[in-house]
């Protein structure tokens, strides 16, 4: 598994996080799967609290499941869950382009349409995970420069129910949102235009609401 690795023993609850999170939306741990503190955190390369913390905040956030003297297990892509996931950070992302456009710098626009090249040239060769990478990079320019921490909060703790099923869509053959609702939003950023950005934000996430409606 790529994304379970030794991490610095520096914020090792966080890297325990993030490494386990990043492997259950990658599928590398598969839905139901049982996860063991012990194992994980000997892959890790870490004590067993760090990694217990990371259990604890997963199951805060719907990634995992524990039942109490039994087990602790990858939860199922479930398309309400994703839904009301996408519903949420659909419209947290509304707030932060109401803030952001007016914010924003001409590095900032340049860091998002090298985000959306990224973005195109993943899809074209059909590598999703790239794909997601440069996207998360994209609208993470808008949260960034709306510096509000509850809606980047937010946005961190939902999106990974988003991606997951994203990801095994995209891996079944399905075909991934076109560059061009980016276009259309970096040009109305570029332009200070905020309601037709909040529009084209409002198409991007309605969208993965729709994702979710074909399961």
């Amino acid at each position: 598994m790529e994304a379970i690795r030794p991490v610095p023993r520096t914020l090792l609850r966080d890297r325990a996080h993030a490494a386990i999170r990043d492997a259950i939306v990658a599928g590398e741990l598969e839905p139901g799967a049982i996860v063991r503190d012990a194992d994980l955190a000997e892959r890790l390369g870490l004590s067993r609290a760090p990694v217990r913390e990371a259990f604890s905040r997963l199951v805060d956030e719907g990634l995992l499941e524990s039942k109490p003297q039994s087990h602790t297990r990858v939860t199922p892509v479930l398309a309400e869950d994703v839904r009301d996931a996408a519903a949420v950070v659909g419209a947290v992302h509304e707030l932060v382009t109401r803030i952001a456009v007016a914010r924003l710098t001409d590095a900032d626009l340049d860091t998002m349409r090298a985000a959306n090249e990224r973005f195109a040239a993943a899809v074209r060769a059909g590598d999703v995970d790239g794909a997601l990478r440069a996207d998360d990079d994209l609208h993470h320019v808008l949260v960034r420069a709306a510096a509000n921490r509850a809606a980047a909060a937010t946005v961190a703790r939902y999106t990974p129910l988003i991606r997951r099923l994203e990801r095994r869509r995209f891996g079944e053959g399905g075909s991934c949102r076109s560059a061009g609702l980016h276009d259309r939003l970096i040009d109305a950023c570029a332009t200070g235009d905020t309601e037709t950005a909040l529009r084209v934000t409002a198409d991007i996430w309605r969208g993965l609401e729709e994702l979710a409606d074909l399961d």
